[in-house]
């Protein structure tokens, strides 16, 4: 069994879409909208066959901008070197982006940085 997709509402849908397009090199399906409910959706496909949903409705707001809640809380991406950490960090950081930690060793032996995307959503980045 494996994880299909999972789900990230967000308040502006094409910013969102453009981080991951622009530094985890998402590939953007067509925008799904329904005129009912006002609905918008794109999946993003990733390299090794991942994919994320970014979803939009109107009546949806964020609650809570720390990042601390419960429920899901980051989603990590893996580049598959430190160097590539290390870069990819540099360079969120040059285009604006808060570094939350890192680049670093964890405590349980993961190299890994985590930034604050858009709408403060958390992107660990990891070998």
């Amino acid at each position: 069994m494996k994880i299909e997709h999972t789900a990230l509402y967000v308040s502006d849908l094409e910013s969102v879409k453009s981080f991951f397009t622009t530094y985890f090199e998402a590939r953007a399906g067509t925008c799904y909208y329904n005129n009912v409910t006002g609905f918008r959706s794109y999946f993003l496909s990733f390299a090794d066959g991942a994919r994320l949903e970014i979803m939009n409705r109107p009546e949806v707001k964020i609650d809570d901008e720390s990042g601390e809640r419960t429920g899901y809380t980051h989603i990590a991406f893996s580049t598959g070197s430190r160097e590539s950490v290390d870069t990819l960090t540099a360079r969120l950081s040059a285009d604006g982006y808060r570094i939350v930690s890192g680049p670093r060793v964890t405590g349980d032996g993961y190299y890994e940085s985590c930034v604050s995307g858009p709408e403060q959503n958390l992107i660990e980045i990891t070998v």
